[in-house]
């Protein structure tokens, strides 16, 4: 999953590149796994210049004001950039089959369509019709608190982050932390440092885990850890609209 090669090719071709049999099974294991490049660094920067562009956001939120951390991030209106939305549009397929086989395993209704505009007008006709899609913007001794993103009833087990830019050389801390419940013992904990332009497909709020009577509901929540030096920006999928 850690491929180093420079992407090429359209971005929907890039998403469908990797080797998904191996993520999926990280994704069972771990309730995270990194993809291969996605980005190269000049599509980062691109991206992560779009911050002070004020009429692509519906909203900004500074988090040591509500409490959640330290840093601020903006919401994308609809009028997603073309990145964004090709991105978004490629992985919600991939990730479709383990959206279903997570719910029959928890045996939970699996309520998502074949395609990302049916799932997104269901979310808009239950009230859930404001953009989810973030880009994140942390600086020294910024973090993000433990938190899952849902927004609603309507939700999408599964959602992606892209780094744009580089550990070690832009920025130190900032490691991607989860937490996972689990059944009768103490929580446990994991943390990624995301490469610049690779993605982290994880779980919005719990994973299917194997248990004696067959498979239980494991808990997460995810976070970040403090930047030390440096800027870090991300880029968040998220694959339901907001309340």
């Amino acid at each position: 999953m850690t491929d180093t090669a420079p992407p090429t090719g359209p971005l929907g071709d890039r998403v469908a590149a990797g080797d998904w049999d191996a993520l999926t099974g990280e994704l069972d294991l771990h309730g995270s796994a990194l993809t291969w490049p996605l980005l190269t660094p000049a599509e980062c920067a691109e991206i992560a210049g779009l911050y002070d562009e004020d009429d692509r956001f519906r909203t900004t939120v500074d988090m040591a004001r509500h409490r959640f951390g330290s840093g601020q991030y903006r919401y994308f209106t609809h009028d997603l950039p073309d990145a964004v939305r090709k991105l978004r549009e490629a992985f919600y397929p991939r990730l479709l089959p383990v959206a279903r086989a997570w719910a029959g395993k928890l045996g939970r209704p699996a309520p998502w369509p074949d395609t990302l505009r049916e799932w997104l007008a269901m979310c808009h006709d239950a009230g859930q019709d404001r953009s989810a899609q973030i880009l994140l913007r942390y600086g020294p001794g910024d973090w993000n608190a433990l938190h899952r993103d849902v927004f609603g009833d309507m939700v999408f087990p599964l959602q992606v982050v892209i780094g744009l830019d580089a550990p070690g050389t832009d920025f130190t801390g900032g490691e991607f932390l989860m937490t996972e419940q689990r059944p009768r013992a103490q929580t446990r904990g994991s943390s990624t440092t995301l490469p610049q332009g690779h993605g982290l497909v994880f779980t919005t709020r719990d994973r299917p885990v194997p248990s004696k009577r067959g498979w239980s509901n494991g808990p997460m929540r995810h976070g970040v850890s403090t930047v030390r030096s440096g800027h870090r920006r991300t880029l968040g999928l998220v694959f339901h609209d907001a309340a």
